[in-house]
């Protein structure tokens, strides 16, 4: 019986896709490598190149391989791509799971894990988060993603198909031994650009906004280890496994940090000046968002072990800098 990770070519999927291996699982991967690596999928793992919207693709794979569960992380995920082409997010991220539904409910699969996003909140009513707060995103990507959820809950209701929605913040870091990590192109996430300033790759460092209700003006995120969030999906996934009912969970540190204390952690670690200028905010950024993950670690049983920021950075800093080109595919 295999586990089925949708998106396992991509940054969090290949972690967790490794972390399955490690755990002794048998993997089996589907990504159509528009933003997936190859390179970053783990050699134990079967890997079926297609999209989640071929319904002929889903039906071959499934028909082939016995899956015990699904782990999504088939969706794009830019939230200022998705406020300049929304209608993109709509087609792949929902429509495309809607292909996805109808194949594992008529081929039997009976539990799945969904990667959510903190963006389903929109502008925080409270800090930390919590699960049962206002959902009202800013953006077409956290729009898309909660009406997968949407979808995920009467699915459920109308087959049975019990599932995992998994909030995360700002996923960040790599594997310790820097063999996999982040590669986007474009890349637009905080940490990674900041590496690239410190590596010589970019000249300097773009902050979008100064002006936001923080201590020094920038954004305050919620940074979580990819590896933590890989061993969130696996408890999850044990979780409906044990019978767990279909739900909803955060994952964060409970720490916020601005952006221009990422860079002054960034500095610290990789000892480079790392030059930087204050822009325009971005569309659909909010200014703080903080999770609590106090109904993870009660139910899953899931605490984040890594949790310094400059350790964060130091992982990510050791595969940029092993990996100067990502996986070279590009």
């Amino acid at each position: 019986m295999a586990i089925l990770v949708l998106g396992g070519a991509g940054y969090i999927g290949s972690h967790t896709v490794h972390a399955l291996i490690e755990a002794g699982r048998e993997v089996v991967v589907a990504d159509n490598l528009v933003t997936g690596h190859r390179a970053a999928v783990h050699p134990k793992a079967k890997l079926y190149v297609g999209d989640l919207s071929d319904r002929a693709f889903l039906d071959d794979l499934l028909r082939n391989e016995t899956i015990d569960g699904v782990i999504h992380f088939a969706a794009y995920s830019l939230v200022g791509e998705s406020v300049g082409n929304p209608l993109k997010y709509y087609r792949n991220n929902l429509c495309g799971t809607e292909v996805l539904l109808e194949a594992l409910v008529d081929h039997g699969v009976q539990n799945i894990v969904f990667s959510s996003t903190a963006a389903t909140y929109g502008e925080p009513e409270r800090i930390p988060i919590l699960e049962s707060d206002r959902t009202e995103p800013t953006n077409p990507y956290g729009e898309t993603k909660l009406s997968m959820e949407k979808m995920f809950h009467w699915t459920d209701r109308a087959h049975g198909l019990r599932y995992v929605a998994l909030r995360y913040f700002n996923a960040c870091g790599a594997l310790p031994d820097g063999s996999i990590g982040e590669a986007h192109d474009p890349e637009t996430h905080l940490i990674p650009i900041v590496l690239q300033v410190a590596l010589g790759r970019r000249e300097r460092l773009d902050v979008f906004g100064g002006d936001y209700p923080t201590a020094d003006g920038t954004c305050v995120r919620d940074y979580i280890h990819v590896c933590d969030l890989a061993d969130a999906h696996i408890k999850a996934l044990e979780y409906l496994e044990r019978g767990g009912e279909s739900d909803v969970f955060n994952l964060g540190n409970g720490v916020g940090f601005s952006n221009l204390e990422v860079v002054e952690a960034a500095r610290a670690v990789t000892h480079h000046p790392i030059p930087s200028s204050i822009k325009d905010r971005r569309p659909g950024d909010p200014a703080i968002l903080v999770a609590s993950s106090e109904k993870a670690g009660r139910i899953l049983g899931w605490k984040p072990q890594h949790t310094d920021l400059k350790e964060i950075i130091a992982t990510a800093y050791r595969w940029h800098q092993s990996h100067p080109e990502g996986y070279g595919d590009r």
